[in-house]
């Protein structure tokens, strides 16, 4: 069962807090390091970060409000190796264009369950184009031969060995509130990290993309 293990926050000239981090532990021996912001500065720093070494594949989700029709995607989850980030997309000033380069990146593979279908939420919603998905659901079919479509948690357990928690009351929760209790962040963070962590053990960059 994952748990956030620490916490931490960063400012850029106080007493504005540019970014929070939380260290997510998923049970498995990992502890990865989810950064929480709305910055666009903060987003630049864990790309550049982040791409010092070369990855093939990026777990890739998204959250917004529950109920009601037409709202927004509120954050955005990316996760690579040992870092993940969260991003308030809804409550940032401004997309930074790192962001746009990363996301298009032809030699990045994107993967979650149902990420084609997040990507066609973002680009919608907020212009961002993600080039290349794996719905690791379709690939866990293929690979695994399974005759339904899994979800993540299925997944998880099946590929990682992890059992990861969604409460429901966290999935319905208000996904557009500008701060995130650490429940929200744990639960967005997870997501993400497993699909990371499913992508690589199924060589999901081998594959064919959904777009």
């Amino acid at each position: 069962m994952p748990t956030t293990v620490a916490h931490r926050r960063y400012s850029r000239g106080l007493p504005i807090v540019t970014h929070e981090e939380f260290d997510i532990d998923m049970g498995n021996g990992k502890i990865v390091t989810c950064t929480l912001t709305n910055s666009a500065a903060a987003v630049d720093m864990w790309i550049f970060q982040t791409c010092r070494v070369r990855e093939d594949v990026v777990g890739l989700d998204v959250e917004w409000r529950p109920f009601g029709e037409n709202n927004p995607v509120a954050t955005l989850q990316l996760c690579v190796r040992r870092r993940c980030l969260v991003f308030q997309l809804l409550h940032s000033s401004h997309i930074p264009f790192s962001l746009l380069e990363f996301l298009r990146d032809p030699s990045l593979t994107f993967v979650g369950v149902g990420v084609y279908d997040d990507g066609v939420k973002l680009l919608n919603d907020y212009g961002l184009e993600v080039y290349r998905t794996v719905d690791l659901g379709k690939l866990a079919m293929s690979k695994l031969r399974l005759t339904h479509y899994p979800g993540l948690k299925f997944l998880a357990l099946q590929v990682l060995s992890v059992d990861i928690v969604k409460p429901k009351n966290v999935t319905l929760s208000r996904w557009d509130n500008r701060w995130l209790t650490p429940a929200q962040v744990q639960y967005a963070s997870v997501d993400a990290i497993a699909s990371y962590e499913i992508g690589k053990t199924l060589r999901a960059w081998e594959v064919q993309s959904d777009a």
